[in-house]
């Protein structure tokens, strides 16, 4: 998506951070960085846990801001408990301190209830190894919902999704406004 934007439509704000591994702190950075973004031409997308602060960080922009969930996490404080310990990060060999306050932050960070559903994309894989695939759809009912036969957790296939992806936020290649 970083390559995408950057070659066809390089007027748009990327903003791809590495996450803290805190809930609090990572969300502390995103909402400093978009405090000031028009919402009508903001989008997020979000994989996996990125998927469920995608999903904090629309609705507490509102309705205007478009949210692409990908195989997203929908109880992550539950999934998560049982990982409080120094843990490795998933693509470096980064060790970090996952915290019980993190546990309760992610409880407190998950939002009741999606509003204005017509503003969500998820892209869910059926073949998701590491999440429900029934819960995420149920979480994203009366979404826009892309559902794949097979898949994985990473979406080894995204390439495939991105113009699906792309269409939904609104960004056509440059000329276009987006």
């Amino acid at each position: 998506m970083a390559a995408w934007l950057a070659a066809q439509r390089p007027d748009v704000e990327w903003f791809c951070p590495q996450l803290a591994p805190s809930p609090r702190a990572a969300m502390r950075d995103v909402f400093e960085r978009v405090a000031h973004w028009p919402r009508e031409t903001t989008g997020v997308v979000g994989s996996s846990l990125g998927g469920f602060y995608a999903t904090v960080v629309a609705e507490r922009l509102g309705p205007a801001c478009r949210a692409v969930l990908l195989n997203p996490a929908v109880h992550p404080a539950r999934d998560l408990a049982g990982y409080v310990g120094e843990l490795e990060a998933w693509h470096s060999d980064e060790r970090f301190e996952f915290r019980a306050e993190d546990v309760e932050a992610l409880r407190e960070l998950e939002p009741a209830d999606l509003t204005a559903r017509d503003r969500y994309f998820a892209v869910i894989a059926k073949g998701d190894e590491v999440l429900d695939w029934r819960e995420m759809t149920a979480r994203v009912a009366g979404c826009r919902v892309k559902l794949l036969d097979g898949g994985d957790h990473a979406l080894s296939d995204f390439d495939d999704h991105l113009p699906d992806v792309l269409a939904f936020l609104g960004l056509e290649q440059t000329g276009s406004k987006g």
